[in-house]
């Protein structure tokens, strides 16, 4: 019988295993298999680029995916389903880096392949993920539960590294096809027994206690739903401030050591150690979002959008401060200024994330998987541009202006308005629907016609 509750505590741990899972998975895919295309079987770099940037592209489809899950009323087959397809994918990933060395052309087909099904599965099962979380998760619960996803992700990504770095020595294409299926298939066993009877066992919080009383889900034509969600203005501005915020975000992530090596003096070393105290930040600023949002949650309403403003602001401040640093470098505390940058983008990202699980069923009834796909959509957009964006624009300034200060600066006072932006985009969203406001506020859910 299922329970009147929404997902306990243990739940939403093992919903975390499942983003663990994504998250090992992608980082073979688009960081080891990057780094071996190029260094051991001499590719040029855009060809592993052009297939990460392929797998955002593909990811456009997450609506796709939310919509045919909230149609059907239920994540858990489309959350394994979407693993599936992420395992595969990249299993026939690593094969195909590896024929690209001998036989470059038809590996390339099968590359492209590879990562059309990551592209996808990434989409199915983060999709229906976020979406099973934001509907059955207590509103108290979603900030924690958003840290918690998130972080969890990252200690996939981490234990999936320094596991590969070790099995992978001494390189050889055999040995690194053994590592690849191994990643793959133990990622899909455990997303797919943690989240195997979870949603069975909680009840969908956005519907009535009754079942009898909740609208039954409709078939609509994908076109239609999406226009039906995009006629909705909370749904845009909320759609707008994800992809400015995270264009921001991504958009330092491929110049931030290079900046810290160039006109700072950073060995390669120090820019790595550099990169860990940022990322630290960001552990740190996710857990602090994460454990205050219950608390904090139950006696103030909209106080989760008071975090993603401030995790903007001040994101922005620290990008101003690299900018005003890249003129000073001798006398500028640069490891201060990238863990505050860090903390700030931690906080940013968290509350974001619980911003979208509680944004997520308003409006039309049962769309809730529709919406966070049209978000991550936007993200996707976002990652696969910023980062590109950031480089390019560097690269541009410092041929214009013959100089590397200057150059980074400029881009860093960029990203810096972009999170200003997504402050003020933020700061819009209406007061009956605030971000991060209790269930009770929400308004009615109408009954589909």
């Amino acid at each position: 019988m299922m329970s009147p509750k929404g997902l306990s505590w243990l739940s939403i741990l093992r919903l975390g295993l499942v983003q663990s899972a994504i998250g090992a998975i992608v980082v073979l895919m688009t960081s080891t298999l990057n780094r071996v295309a190029v260094v051991e079987f001499g590719l040029a770099a855009m060809v592993p680029a052009g297939l990460v940037g392929w797998h955002y592209a593909v990811q456009l489809s997450r609506p796709h995916w939310g919509l045919r899950a909230d149609q059907g009323g239920a994540r858990t087959p489309w959350i394994i389903g979407g693993m599936a397809m992420l395992a595969i994918g990249g299993a026939i990933a690593s094969f195909a880096t590896i024929w690209m060395a001998s036989a470059f052309w038809p590996g390339l087909a099968l590359g492209l392949l590879a990562f059309t099904l990551i592209g996808a599965g990434v989409g199915a099962a983060g999709t229906n993920l976020l979406a099973l979380l934001a509907s059955r998760a207590a509103p108290a619960r979603r900030p924690a539960a958003a840290a918690l996803t998130w972080v969890m992700m990252i200690l996939g990504i981490v234990l999936t590294a320094a596991l590969s770095a070790q099995f992978l020595a001494p390189f050889s294409p055999d040995r690194l096809l053994r590592v690849a299926l191994i990643v793959c298939a133990s990622a899909f066993a455990l997303a797919s027994l943690a989240v195997w009877g979870v949603e069975r066992a909680s009840r969908d919080l956005s519907t009535p206690a009754d079942p009898s009383q909740a609208p039954a889900p409709t078939r609509q034509s994908f076109r239609a739903a999406f226009a039906e969600i995009w006629a909705e203005p909370m749904a845009r501005r909320f759609t707008l401030f994800v992809f400015a915020s995270m264009l921001a975000y991504s958009a330092q992530d491929l110049i931030l050591e290079p900046f810290a090596g160039l006109v700072f003096g950073l060995s390669p070393a120090q820019s790595t150690a550099l990169a860990g105290m940022q990322h630290g930040g960001v552990l740190l600023g996710m857990i602090l979002v994460g454990a205050l949002g219950g608390w904090v949650g139950a006696k103030r309403q909209g106080w989760m959008r008071s975090w993603t403003i401030a995790g903007c602001v001040g994101s922005a401040l620290a990008l101003g401060g690299l900018a005003i640093g890249a003129a000073r470098p001798t006398l500028w505390p640069l490891e201060v200024n990238v863990f505050a940058l860090g903390f700030a983008n931690g906080m940013f990202a968290v509350a974001a994330i619980g911003s979208m699980m509680g944004l997520a069923g308003h409006g039309r009834a049962r769309r809730e998987g529709a919406r966070i796909g049209l978000w991550g959509a936007a993200q996707a957009i976002a990652f696969g541009l910023g980062g590109f964006l950031g480089a390019a624009g560097v690269d541009a300034l410092r041929r214009a202006l013959s100089a590397d200060p200057p150059a980074f600066a400029s881009v860093f006072t960029f990203e810096a308005a972009l999170f200003l932006f997504a402050a003020f985009l933020a700061a819009r969203i209406d007061a009956a629907q605030a971000i991060g406001a209790p269930a009770s506020s929400s308004p009615r859910l109408q009954p589909a016609e």
